[in-house]
């Protein structure tokens, strides 16, 4: 497909804040090729340079460098079209507490300029799919964060963008309701939305996206179909919670099993080369050179996985693990 004809497409894209001594490189030369009909993940930590990403996507801010086209339109020179295709809910979104969920997406309706006759008709429409129906003519002060959330993606498709940018949409809301909004996410997908997803979330990009791509540090460290990417990582990984004085030697005997890998705080980490089956080995090694083994846990390869191959650090709060608690 030609670069004109993707929804998505960035080329060196740049943003800097700053100069000199104080320049800061929040999003450094990303290339992006995202196809019609795809949900693709940008996935990384707080601070990589997500959101800012999205923010030029979407014309909120002016690139430093680079090239970006949305919708077939230039960001920069072709700003108002491309904000007339795509819709967009971003996580620092302001919503006037004051007013009713109805009430909102009749004034989105007003100003993305929808024929009166439709703005009751288009609001009822929305509230139905995300399920607020029965808020409708409630303030919305008076939602849940769920609920907020999903009237932040009714907002985004008043006029049935090609194009959605959903910025960390289910970021603090609880399991029920993030389950909630990814089934609404794929639902439009099906209908043919294509999607720009962020999150730091692991779980949500390997769920949702057919391809995803790692930023850390304003770069983009992988790029590809999360069962590929985790495929390249190869073994599992073994994670050992030993006693501070005994770090040396336990990183002596798992050396002896695998590659030393990056590991969440207060444990030390290798990848099997034998596999699962290497687990009772290493207990017994360790036992051998007297080293108290306070938990084990053995991860199959994951998206932290891969970020961790990439960057040499792991994502806050990645969790996804299989334990094996030795008492």
């Amino acid at each position: 497909m030609s670069e004109a004809a993707l929804p998505i497409f960035a080329e060196g894209l740049e943003k800097y804040f700053g100069s000199g001594d104080d320049l800061i490189k929040a999003v450094d030369g990303i290339d992006l090729r995202i196809e019609t009909g795809e949900i693709f993940g940008f996935l990384g930590p707080n601070g990589a340079g997500k959101s800012t990403t999205v923010r030029m996507l979407t014309t909120l801010a002016k690139p430093t460098g680079g090239v970006a086209r949305v919708a077939g339109f230039d960001v920069v020179e072709q700003a108002d079209d491309v904000r007339r295709n795509i819709g967009v809910a971003l996580q620092d979104a302001a919503i006037d507490p004051l007013m009713t969920g109805c009430e909102l997406l009749q004034l989105q309706a007003v100003l993305y300029g929808l024929p009166k006759s439709q703005h009751r008709i288009r609001a009822n429409e929305l509230l139905e799919r995300v399920g607020l129906t029965a808020a409708a003519d409630r303030r919305v002060g008076t939602y849940s964060g769920g609920m907020r959330r999903r009237l932040d993606l009714a907002l985004s498709l008043i006029h049935e963008p090609s194009v959605l940018f959903l910025d960390e949409p289910t970021t603090g809301l609880d399991p029920m309701s993030r389950i909630s909004l990814w089934e609404e996410i794929q639902r439009l997908n099906r209908d043919g939305t294509t999607v720009l997803l962020t999150t730091q979330y692991l779980e949500e990009a390997d769920h949702l996206a057919e391809r995803i791509a790692i930023i850390d540090d304003g770069v983009i460290v992988r790029k590809g179909r999360p069962a590929e990417l985790k495929a390249e990582v190869g073994c599992p990984t073994l994670f050992v919670s030993v006693p501070p004085d005994s770090h040396d030697c336990a990183t002596e005997v798992l050396e002896r099993f695998g590659e030393i890998r990056p590991s969440p705080e207060g444990s030390l980490g290798v990848g099997l080369t034998e596999g699962p089956s290497a687990v009772s080995a290493v207990i017994r090694q360790l036992d051998e050179e007297g080293v108290q083994v306070r938990n084990l846990e053995l991860h199959e390869p994951s998206l932290d996985d891969v970020f961790a191959e990439a960057t040499g650090h792991r994502l806050e709060g990645a969790s996804d693990t299989q334990q094996i608690d030795n008492e």
